[in-house]
């Protein structure tokens, strides 16, 4: 009776998977992988917080900013962190390998950059109404929808490229970029996210 090669073949590909997906998914690596990210997701809220102390001029200058600042923040991590899990599936399924013209990679940042200046646009808008409704003073729409639409998509620009690297980079160097890149974005985010709010603040006043 002939050997039959394919059964052996197909048990040994089992037997690989199995080994590279308990080791992937075990609590060890998991914490192994995501802890230090954690750790700089907690120090990177700090710094975002000591960013904001140092903008006491220009919220007095500007009444309504303090109001949209939590929410750009909120928007920012929420937009960015789900285009990190989206290219960290898209590489587990091997549709994203590297960074070129590649229609999965593309429609994730495309849609992640309208995403930022839609929202960005709405939430200046909303920002001026709910400050009026609730009887503060407010810099008017158009100052608070130019400073949520400047920060907004200039830090979706310079997050959506740290998405991708970080993303493509974790991977080839043996890390799961579930793991690391959400946690990585929320702390890059935060702190890119009110360094760019700073700096529309500065130009709005300027114009």
């Amino acid at each position: 009776m002939p050997h039959d090669t394919s059964d052996e073949d197909e048990d040994y590909e089992i037997e690989v998977v199995e080994e590279y997906i308990g080791d992937y998914g075990s609590v060890r690596s998991i914490v192994r992988e995501a802890l230090p990210f954690e750790l700089m997701a907690t120090i990177g809220g700090v710094m975002a917080g000591l960013i904001l102390s140092g903008m006491s001029q220009e919220l007095e200058m500007i009444p309504g900013l303090i109001v949209i600042t939590p929410a750009v923040l909120g928007m920012r991590g929420n937009i960015s962190c789900t285009l990190g899990s989206r290219l960290g599936s898209a590489i587990h399924m091997g549709l994203i390998t590297k960074i070129d013209n590649n229609p999965e990679l593309v429609n994730n940042v495309s849609g992640s950059l309208l995403l930022s200046l839609i929202m960005s646009f709405i939430l200046g808008i909303m920002g001026h109404l709910i400050t009026v409704g609730l009887g503060l003073e407010s810099a008017g729409v158009l100052a608070l929808t130019s400073i949520a639409v400047l920060a907004g998509v200039s830090s979706g620009v310079i997050l959506s490229v740290v998405a991708v690297l970080l993303a493509l980079g974790m991977f080839r160097f043996g890390f799961d970029p579930d793991n690391v890149v959400t946690p990585a974005i929320a702390t890059i985010g935060d702190i890119v996210s009110m360094m760019m709010l700073f700096l529309a603040a500065k130009v709005v006043l300027m114009i």
